[in-house]
């Protein structure tokens, strides 16, 4: 299965009026730090506080009169459970969230706010792709992957378009942009939409040490299955494999990916706060990380794709204060 220019574009279409349309922001004080001009897209303040709910809503709103009734099925550790809890409420349908037992108290808390009913599992004893396809098969309902889906790509492809229509009104070229990678769903998109309006700009994936299954897998030629010894401070990132849409988009468009560890991504976090006074959470972070570490190379603007807001307030103080 591909993906489209065209399908971002008639994502595009879908989401107007229910997306927010993020803003492109830039901190000459970041721009000194960086040696080079630095351009953030804010997911941060996307609805639901992550751009997940650009891909939830793009899919939700294609199911047909009769799916709807039977609603939707989900796993996630908090970003993709809270945009398709929010997507299903806005269009009429229930929802069931499988989220591990350790997720951020404050992504369970907002995906039930959202309307979602939530099934807690044990990440280390139970398959949260078992449980839904369980409850899917008995309510007759819908499963909404995390990235692994077209809709869900194009959905967060619209990003992309965003970020190019915004950066033409600066009057600014840009030479890279970097995301987060998870599964690729992002990425993927954006790369999609980036490089359809500028060839020459280098895609840049970021993820954390120990969860760096991309670029093993792009070295490798293939997807690769990764066993994490422990857990990263990215929760939102910790996927062990890329999925089987999103890799053969990443390998045609990625120029590389870095990999970041927690305390890089603990200071990325504080210097988005004392520069632009912004909330992100760890693995919102990553790809700001790759860059203030040293290992985004090359010159001339740089956009950096800021994915998620949704971090534990007792986490975020640990952080500030140098803690983590």
């Amino acid at each position: 299965m591909s993906v489209t220019l065209s399908d971002i574009q008639a994502a595009a279409v879908r989401l107007k009026g229910h997306a927010v349309e993020t803003p492109l922001v830039e901190s000459p004080a970041l721009n000194d730090r960086a040696g080079r001009r630095v351009l953030l897209k804010l997911e941060t303040l996307q609805r639901v506080g992550a751009f997940k709910f650009r891909g939830a809503f793009n899919r939700l709103s294609q199911l047909d009169a009769d799916q709807r009734p039977r609603g939707v099925v989900a796993f996630s550790s908090g970003n993709h459970a809270q945009g398709v809890a929010l997507a299903a409420r806005l269009l009429g349908m229930p929802a069931l969230i499988v989220m591990p037992s350790d997720a951020p108290a404050v992504k369970v808390a907002a995906t039930r706010g959202y309307g979602a009913e939530i099934r807690l599992y044990d990440r280390m004893t139970e398959s949260r792709e078992a449980i839904a396809a369980g409850i899917a098969a008995e309510r007759g309902a819908v499963v909404v992957p995390a990235f692994d889906d077209p809709d869900i790509i194009a959905g967060q492809g619209t990003v992309g378009l965003e970020l190019t229509r915004q950066a033409e009104a600066l009057g600014v070229r840009l030479a890279a942009a970097a995301a987060p990678i998870s599964g690729g769903g992002l990425i993927s998109g954006l790369s999609i939409a980036l490089k359809a309006h500028s060839p020459e700009t280098e895609i840049i994936g970021a993820e954390p040490a120990g969860y760096d299954d991309t670029r093993q897998s792009l070295a490798a030629g293939e997807r690769v299955v990764i066993k994490p010894a422990g857990r990263t401070l990215c929760d939102a990132l910790e996927s062990p494999f890329p999925g089987e849409i999103t890799f053969p988009i990443m390998r045609r468009n990625l120029a590389g990916v870095a990999v970041v560890t927690d305390a890089e991504v603990a200071d990325a976090m504080r210097t988005a706060f004392a520069f632009l006074k912004l909330v992100v959470e760890p693995g919102g972070a990553a790809a700001l990380a790759a860059l203030l570490a040293g290992k985004i190379a090359g010159e001339g603007p740089i956009a950096i794709v800021l994915s998620g807001g949704n971090v534990d307030p007792e986490l975020y103080a640990r952080i500030l204060s140098g803690e983590v």
